[in-house]
């Protein structure tokens, strides 16, 4: 059950809890990259994300952490070992926009790629973006 911060919370069986030790929000989500530089590039020139965290994460790596607007949840761009095979993939999950049409008009403009044009559907609207890496991301409105 959601919690307000610092207050009470009734649960389903009408005793109350308090919020202490509910898990809050996502943290971070790591996006497989094969090149960090690029990927750095491409999500803070052509998508506007801000660094949060840029420092070195063993031999020729970095822990690269990006902030998104205001949201709490920061993109990570990192690789673990083992998982190189997910770079390039469908991602699972979506990212908000307040407008699909302008957002995907804008993003064009910028060269980023996407896998086909707009799709309207009868329960809103989407397109799909490609990154610097070939993974691919649904774009749609909140």
């Amino acid at each position: 059950m959601a919690c307000p911060r610092k207050r009470r919370c009734v649960a389903m069986d009408g005793s109350s809890m308090k919020e202490t030790g509910v898990i809050t929000h996502l943290k971070f989500m790591s996006i497989p990259v094969a090149d960090q530089d690029r990927a750095l590039k491409f999500y803070t020139e052509k998508l506007g994300f801000k660094v949060a965290t840029d420092q070195a994460m063993g031999p020729g790596r970095r822990w690269i952490e990006l902030r998104i607007g205001k949201a709490e949840t920061r993109i990570v761009l990192f690789t673990m070992e083992g998982e190189e095979g997910r770079v390039g993939t469908q991602m699972n999950c979506s990212m908000a926009c307040d407008d699909v049409e302008t957002t995907y008009r804008q993003l064009s403009e910028r060269g980023v790629e996407f896998e086909g044009p707009l799709q309207k559907q009868p329960w809103g609207s989407y397109v799909i973006m490609k990154d610097s890496e070939g993974n691919r991301f649904v774009v749609g409105s909140d």
